[in-house]
């Protein structure tokens, strides 16, 4: 039988978030991979975790992983750690365990902190629905999609940015969602200095130019509202007659029954208004 992948979740910045179940799995296993052997040497230490280490990161995911499945295969069982938080949250581990699947390994999650969760707890801001988006992309063009996404997204986005790029990101937010966008900006995340900075975009840009900041940080920008957006579209199909209106749904198609309904729908006005102010018109 195949060995067990286990993705452990390591602390964020204070040890004590350490759960007793990832010390026990991590001095069970036959082999822990890790993100930095080199960071990750101090953790094992601190617990006492003699566990052999090999390096699993982003520029050999591929091949260490491979190597990795055929260990697994022959009944090993390794746990995969990184140097902060949860395994495969913008962090490597995604692909292996995708490689794990496909070869009929079995994997499973030990719980333990996340940045992105324990921001978002602590925002102030929505927490029924959000979206995770990790770092803004490098390339321009994938940045910019990312960025026009964003500017029409309702639920509450969590981002991860590094404290040299901060202010350039919030000056970037503030131009395309708006200054007014509510934002809590954390750092030192369950460290001594935590902080919870809650503000308007406009604010927490004028804030970090004067302050400048340290440590990663992650940013929990709130949603648009839906209201806000369908006042946007109301204003929009507004600038049209109704006549024109109906024009454009009849072009593509639609019986006068249809287009009425549909003009109604994006007005927001009841159908029988458009159908009386059309029969008018007709008189």
């Amino acid at each position: 039988m195949p060995g067990t992948l286990y993705l452990c979740a390591t602390p964020i910045g204070n040890l004590e978030d350490m759960t007793f179940r990832v010390i026990r799995i991590l001095k069970e296993v036959d082999l822990i991979a890790a993100e930095d052997t080199r960071n990750s040497i101090k953790l094992l230490n601190h617990f006492e975790i003699t566990t052999p280490m090999t390096s699993y990161h982003e520029y050999n995911k591929y091949e260490k992983g491979r190597k990795l499945v055929e260990r697994l295969l022959e009944g090993q069982s390794i746990a995969l750690i990184t140097d902060a938080g949860t395994p495969g949250i913008s962090d490597p581990g995604e692909e292996l365990v995708q490689m794990c699947y496909e070869a009929g390994v079995p994997v499973t999650s030990l719980p333990g902190a996340a940045a992105c969760v324990t921001a978002l707890t602590i925002s102030g801001l929505s927490t029924r629905r959000f979206a995770f988006e990790a770092f803004l992309p490098a390339d321009k063009k994938e940045r910019e999609k990312v960025l026009e996404e964003l500017e029409r997204e309702t639920r509450t986005t969590i981002l991860y940015e590094a404290p040299h790029r901060l202010i350039k990101t919030l000056e970037l937010l503030k131009d395309r969602l708006g200054e007014q966008r509510k934002i809590t900006v954390c750092r030192e995340l369950t460290k001594r200095h935590e902080t919870a900075f809650r503000a308007t975009l406009e604010e927490a840009a004028a804030y970090y130019k004067a302050n400048e900041p340290k440590g990663e940080c992650v940013l929990v920008i709130e949603g648009r509202s839906r209201e806000e957006i369908e006042q946007e579209e109301k204003a929009k199909w507004e600038e049209l007659s109704i006549e024109q209106h109906m024009e454009q749904y009849l072009a593509q198609g639609s019986s006068k029954k249809e287009a009425m309904k549909l003009v109604a729908k994006d007005r927001g006005v009841p159908k029988r208004e458009i159908y009386n102010y059309l029969e008018r018109d007709v008189k």
